[in-house]
C-alpha cells in the first residue's frame, strides 16, 4: 500500500453524470466483528474460496479466520518486517505472504499455518496475486517496480518482472494473465503470466495514484480505485476506460461479486463501502453505501455468500484537521457484513 494514500487530498473529485442516484437497497448488515487486537498496523485482507478462510495481514503475522463461522482459527507468526498480501496455492497446500522490510516472500503450510520457507524477493514486497493457469505466485514490490514470481512446486524464484514504475494491487484472470495497478504512471499493466513479460500499458490519466484492483472475468472488466475518489472501469481486452464512477475517500481496496454483479470500494477516510450494481459491463447504478468504520480501507468478498470482510480499528479524531484519524491501540477487528436476502 502506498505511503501517500492517507496523505492525499481529502477533496473528492466526482465525475458528473457518471453514476445514477443512490438506490435504497439492498442493505448489508454487520454480522460479527472478530477481535484481532495488536499489532495496530495492517494491510490487505484476502478471502480464499479454496480454503474457505480469510487472511488478514496484520503486523508481524497473518490472522486466519473461518469465513463461515467467524472463528479465529490461527495465525501465521514470526514475520518481523511486516506482512502485506496473501496468495494461496491450494495444489501444493501452501499460502504465501511477505516480509516487506526484509524483501522476502514467506511460504506457510495451509493446515498448520507454520512458516516453511523464506524466499528472497525485493524490498517493499507488498500485494500478492496467484494465477491458477501457471500455479505461480506474484509478489508485487511497490517501490522497486518489480514483481517476483514464485513457483510453489519448488519454492524458488521463477522470474523477476521489471515493470519500471511503482505499483499497487494486482488481479489474475486465472487463465494466464495478470493485471496490476500502475501507481506511479497512472496506468494499468497487463502481464503474460506464462512468459512473465509486460504486454500492455493502458493509460488511465484521470486516476490519481491507483490502488485497489478487481476483475470481472465474465464481463471482461477491470475495476481500479483511485485516491481522487474515482473508480475506473476498464475493458480488460482493449484497455479502454468505459466508465468513471464516484467513490468515497481513502479507497485502498476494490472487490467484485460475480454472483450478484456488484463492485465495492472500501473507503478508509469516510468509513464506508461504496457499492455499485452492474446492469451491463458499461453501466452501473449506485446502491446505498455500507457504513463500516474510519480506517476500514481494505476488504474482500466471498462470492458464494456475498459476505464482505473489512479490516478496521476504532479511532479518535485526528490530531489536526486534514490528518488521518488516530488508531486506538489494540482495537483492530475483522468486520463481517451480510447481504440482505
Amino acid at each position: 500500500m502506498s505511503k501517500g494514500l492517507w496523505a492525499g487530498s481529502l477533496a473528492a473529485i466526482l465525475m458528473a453524470g457518471a453514476a445514477a442516484p443512490a438506490l435504497a437497497a439492498p442493505a448489508y448488515t454487520l454480522k460479527t466483528s472478530v477481535p484481532l487486537g495488536a499489532p495496530d498496523r495492517w494491510d490487505y485482507v484476502v478471502f480464499s474460496a479454496d480454503t474457505g478462510r480469510v487472511y488478514a495481514a496484520h503486523g508481524d503475522r497473518v490472522a486466519v479466520v473461518d469465513a463461515r463461522t467467524g472463528e479465529l482459527v490461527g495465525q501465521v507468526m514470526g514475520i518481523p518486517g511486516g506482512t502485506h498480501g496473501t496468495g494461496i496455492s491450494a495444489k501444493t497446500g501452501q499460502g504465501f505472504t511477505d516480509d516487506g522490510q526484509a524483501g522476502q516472500a514467506v511460504a506457510f503450510d495451509l493446515k498448520t499455518l507454520k512458516v516453511t520457507k523464506q524466499i528472497a524477493a525485493d524490498k517493499d514486497a507488498d500485494a500478492i496475486t496467484s494465477d491458477k493457469a501457471t500455479g505461480h505466485i506474484f509478489i508485487i514490490e511497490g517501490d522497486p517496480g518489480t514483481i517476483t514470481v514464485i513457483d510453489p512446486k519448488t519454492d524458488q524464484v521463477a522470474a523477476t518482472i521489471k515493470a519500471g514504475e511503482k505499483m499497487e494491487y494486482g488481479a489474475s484472470d486465472d487463465a494466464g494473465t495478470i493485471y496490476v495497478a500502475g501507481n506511479e504512471k497512472r496506468d494499468l499493466l497487463k502481464i503474460d503470466a506464462k512468459t512473465n513479460t509486460v504486454t500492455a500499458r493502458w493509460p488511465t490519466p484521470d486516476c490519481t495514484s491507483p490502488h485497489g484492483l478487481a476483475l470481472d472475468r465474465a464481463g471482461h472488466r477491470l475495476f481500479m480505485g483511485c485516491i481522487n475518489s474515482q473508480l475506473m472501469v476498464v475493458n480488460s481486452d482493449t484497455g479502454a476506460v468505459v466508465a468513471k464512477l464516484p467513490i468515497g475517500r481513502g479507497s485502498d481496496a476494490i472487490a467484485w461479486d460475480p454472483k450478484r454483479k456488484r463492485v465495492f470500494s472500501s473507503n478508509g477516510l469516510d468509513g464506508t463501502i461504496t457499492v455499485y450494481q452492474q446492469t451491463s459491463p458499461n453501466d452501473y447504478k449506485a446502491l446505498e453505501p455500507v457504513t463500516t468504520s474510519p480506517s476500514g480501507r481494505t476488504m474482500d468478498v466471498d462470492p458464494a455468500t456475498g459476505r464482505l470482510f473489512v479490516l478496521a480499528a476504532d479511532t479518535d479524531p485526528p490530531a489536526q484537521p486534514g490528518q488521518r484519524p488516530r488508531i486506538k491501540p489494540g482495537t483492530l477487528k475483522l468486520m463481517i457484513f451480510e447481504p440482505a436476502p
